[in-house]
């Protein structure tokens, strides 16, 4: 976003965007850089943060559970994908940065998994002389 903005100031304009583009109304948001103040009341949306002990179900400590497993992948993408630092200029420039950053990490994923089948075929096709 331009200015780059504090996650909390963003809720109001980004959440029903979300919505709009997945067809399905967000019941929770949990990030540490979220608070519920900012949270769309109209949309009855709740935030929950990580370390956060009132209301938190066990469905809610699950995807709470499984939104820091993301973390490393938007880290290492920063880090080895050079999303660190854009260099092409304007919002369209940001929606291509980011773009291009996640075609080259699904990319490699992608050649590192061919490398793991061709290993695996190799060593079921491998004869052992007699």
């Amino acid at each position: 976003m331009p200015g780059n903005p504090y996650d909390d100031h963003t809720l109001a304009r980004v959440v029903p965007e979300i919505t709009r583009q997945i067809g399905v109304n967000l019941r929770r948001i949990a990030d540490a850089g979220y608070r519920s103040q900012n949270a769309p009341k109209e949309q009855g949306l709740s935030v929950f943060i990580s370390g956060q002990k009132r209301g938190v179900t066990d469905q809610i400590k699950r995807e709470l559970h499984r939104r820091s497993a993301i973390e490393p992948v938007i880290g290492h993408l920063k880090a080895e994908h050079r999303m660190d630092r854009n260099h092409l200029k304007g919002r369209t420039g940001d929606a291509m940065n980011a773009i291009l950053a996640a075609v080259g990490y699904n990319f490699s994923r992608l050649l590192a998994w061919i490398a793991l089948l061709r290993a695996c075929c190799h060593a079921l096709t491998k004869h052992k002389p007699t």
